[in-house]
């Protein structure tokens, strides 16, 4: 099960420590939409998703790669970075679709660029910088 949101993280060893306990919850098939600005917290909340999932492999943002593929945890995760692709027939191109159907564990970050190509289950989880270090919450009633 998911945590309940919002979720203070007062420093990167929370926001790896939530990770991990949303990388325990996750499924098979599921997306993860991570929304926020740059240095909030994207990748690392992602290596916590991995963590969560078994993997010891160092995790980055797939920036330039667009996409990251994790094999041999509990669930196959595929990391996606949005920031750089311009056109939505990019990702398709890349195999977006396919991806999807595989049946592991989907993690884009800066999905609002692309907001069209998320199935309607998908979970948008945002985090953003606060005074006290930052905070995270679920986006999935509030029509992203």
């Amino acid at each position: 099960m998911f945590p309940s949101f919002p979720v203070k993280l007062p420093d990167a060893a929370a926001t790896i420590a939530l990770g991990h306990e949303i990388g325990r919850a996750a499924r098979a098939g599921e997306v993860i939409a991570l929304v926020g600005d740059l240095g909030a917290g994207k990748t690392t909340l992602t290596q916590g998703i991995m963590e969560g999932l078994g993997y010891k492999q160092e995790v980055t943002s797939p920036t330039f790669s667009l996409v990251q593929e994790y094999l041999g945890g509990r669930l196959e995760v595929f990391h996606f970075d949005f920031y750089r692709v311009e056109e939505e027939h990019e990702l398709l191109d890349l195999g977006w679709d396919d991806y999807l159907e595989r049946g592991g564990l989907v993690i884009v970050e800066w999905p609002s660029l692309h907001p069209g190509l998320f199935p309607k289950k998908t979970r948008w989880l945002e985090l953003r910088h606060t005074g006290e270090g930052r905070i995270i919450d679920d986006l999935r009633n509030e029509g992203v």
